[in-house]
């Protein structure tokens, strides 16, 4: 389709920009919003036809974002790359809602991804774009996940693709996906505030497509999260839907996706959205209580590496839509995910520490009365339990510094005996 059917706006200032532009900022600074036509799609059978094509064969129908392509981009076929993603299971565990103090808990994990997190919803869209405008090298900062997914799709476009990691914060489960799909690696002194600034001046300087969050185009793919999983539920909206905030597109984009969903008259309600930040990485906190501009954390730390970020960027479109619903924010500390995190893969859900502050952070919602017990919630988890295996492993032998596991699960070494064998299962 023409993509005259969509434009470029600004959050801050409303200014306007074609539809397919190398742009990511307003002039003023602002970051963009993709804008639809969404009149030229009021009265379509819209929710009929995104079911009908769960039983297509085709391509595009078989992803869990292009099966959506006239809310998410209307792009020619020949310009997507798809693996395909999306898909991913709904999972409704007793155990994990007894946890977090609920009568019920669903789990939509987008663990489940070709690369092992949601980043493939959004990296399809901006792969793709990027093809469309020609572009022949791309390049991303990453606390891992983003990394992972962009080598892989760049790689499936026979694009050049250029990481930007923050040094000896990466996890490995996650820099080896990287590597393994053949993207130049940089080692940034720094965290990862400091690697985003600098692979923006080089995009800048060098004409490479940039693909963080900060692309709008990202933040349409990941939409796709809260069409798959209203989808899901048949298209009831839950009373909450949490999930882990790090550089805050995932909750940009599901706030988005949900008010173009009310605007066109698919939903009759907006849930609220809960997003959970990590201690040591938690801005947006900070902003929502106060009202004030967001003031960045210098040195962001938490265990959680994919939400280990203290300058999130699409902080604005995060508290746009979490406001929209009448949600919240909320901390939680790394001891409270290291204890989520062992009741998820206790549960065989599984999941990365960034994933479990969304069950950790409904916990402690639900004992502040904030989210009644009986509230129909759902979580967003937002990585596969092995992208962080270094962590697992330490939490379960009790070797992470500072913390003193209460689910642990070490190894026993036994003698090669029956006699020893059958007394080490008995206990």
């Amino acid at each position: 389709m023409d993509d005259a059917t969509w434009s470029l706006r600004c959050v801050d200032c409303g200014a306007s920009w074609p539809g397919l532009e190398v742009r990511y900022r307003c002039d003023c600074g602002g970051t963009l919003d993709v804008l639809h036509d969404l009149d030229a799609l009021r009265g379509l059978p819209l929710l009929q036809t995104f079911d009908a094509r769960r039983a297509s064969r085709d391509r595009l129908d078989r992803s869990g974002v292009w099966r959506f392509r006239e809310l998410v981009l209307p792009l020619d076929a020949g310009s997507v790359v798809t693996r395909p993603e999306g898909n991913t299971a709904l999972y409704d565990s007793p155990r994990i809602a007894a946890y977090a103090g609920l009568d019920a808990m669903r789990l939509k994990h987008e663990g489940e991804n070709p690369t092992g997190s949601f980043k493939d919803r959004g990296m399809t869209v901006g792969i793709s774009v990027a093809r469309r405008l020609g572009m022949t090298r791309v390049a991303c900062a990453s606390t891992g996940n983003t990394s992972a997914s962009m080598a892989a799709y760049a790689a499936m476009a026979g694009m050049e693709a250029f990481v930007f990691i923050p040094d000896g914060a990466v996890a490995a489960g996650k820099l080896s996906q990287a590597l393994a799909y053949g993207a130049r690696t940089l080692k940034i002194a720094g965290d990862f505030d400091a690697a985003m600034d600098l692979v923006q001046q080089v995009c800048r300087a060098e004409g490479i497509y940039l693909l963080n969050s900060i692309n709008p185009f990202r933040i349409e793919g990941q939409k796709a999260i809260a069409f798959e999983l209203l989808q899901d539920l048949g298209w009831q909206v839950p009373d909450w839907i949490v999930l882990p905030g790090g550089n805050l597109g995932n909750s940009a984009a599901i706030g988005k996706g949900l008010s173009e969903l009310l605007s066109l008259g698919l939903i009759d309600r907006l849930p609220r959205i809960a997003v959970i930040q990590a201690e040591g990485a938690s801005p947006l906190v900070d902003a929502f209580r106060t009202g004030a501009d967001l003031v960045p954390v210098p040195r962001a730390s938490t265990i959680a590496t994919a939400i280990r970020i203290g300058n999130p960027v699409s902080w604005r479109k995060s508290l746009r839509g979490i406001r929209a619903g009448g949600g919240t924010v909320e901390r939680v500390t790394d001891a409270e995910i290291l204890e989520a995190k062992a009741v998820v893969d206790a549960a065989g859900v599984g999941a990365e520490p960034a994933s479990c502050a969304t069950v950790a952070g409904a916990k402690k919602l639900v004992a502040a009365g904030v989210i009644p017990h009986d509230a129909f919630v759902c979580g967003i988890l937002t990585g596969h339990v092995l992208k962080d295996a270094d962590t697992v492993v330490g939490y379960h032998l009790g070797t992470l510094p500072g913390f003193t596991p209460l689910h642990p699960n070490a190894p026993v070494s036994v003698p090669a005996r029956l006699d020893a064998l059958r007394k080490a299962i008995s206990r």
